[in-house]
């Protein structure tokens, strides 16, 4: 098989993946309801003139299945800490206990289980376009080619089968992804 074939498809192939894995990472911080250490992952906190992540300035540990415990490893951060998680998109409203600061998670209610679904089905529906659009410009990069004579139109054809099958096999992936963070947000 010619190399450029090869190359545009392992192209498609590694943009593909880093769609499923956006979707992946975005899909974490949608809350479920149960304690989870990634939930706080994306918070900044501002230490010493700099923004950094929260798991710089804190140890985050599940005390139970429904709340959160974040430990600053220094005293003068504890309500730096705090105030972040409070002010966070994360409707979260820790305790401060000493060194600790408890995180409770809200139960969750039936519309609000709902409505994080659609946003998880929003989300899932971009990825897919992105892998679309991935198909669309390796496609796009093989006609270039059989037009500049450097493949046949039947090698070009082939490629673009091969792209195909893994746009089918990502898009797969984007809905096995969204069905296990549907059942999981589903589930009380």
């Amino acid at each position: 098989m010619n190399e450029m074939i090869e190359m545009i498809e392992n192209e498609a192939d590694e943009r593909m993946q880093k769609s499923v894995n956006a979707l992946k990472s975005s899909l974490i911080k949608i809350r479920t309801g149960r304690a989870h250490t990634s939930l706080l992952d994306h918070l900044t906190i501002p230490y010493y003139g700099s923004t950094v992540p929260i798991s710089q300035t804190a140890n985050i540990t599940v005390l139970d299945s429904r709340t959160l415990g974040v430990t600053p490893f220094e005293k003068s951060m504890v309500t730096v800490v705090e105030k972040a998680i409070r002010d966070s998109d994360l409707g979260l409203n820790p305790s401060n206990v000493g060194n600790l600061l408890r995180v409770p998670l809200p139960a969750m209610t039936e519309e609000r289980r709902r409505d994080l679904v659609k946003i998880v089905r929003h989300e899932a529906e971009g990825a897919r376009v992105a892998i679309r659009n991935s198909r669309r410009d390796a496609n796009q990069d093989l006609k270039e080619l059989m037009k500049e004579g450097d493949i046949s139109k039947d090698e070009e054809h082939r490629a673009e089968e091969n792209v195909q099958k893994l746009t089918n096999q990502f898009i797969k992936k984007i809905d096995t992804v969204l069905a296990e963070k549907e059942t999981e947000l589903m589930d009380v």
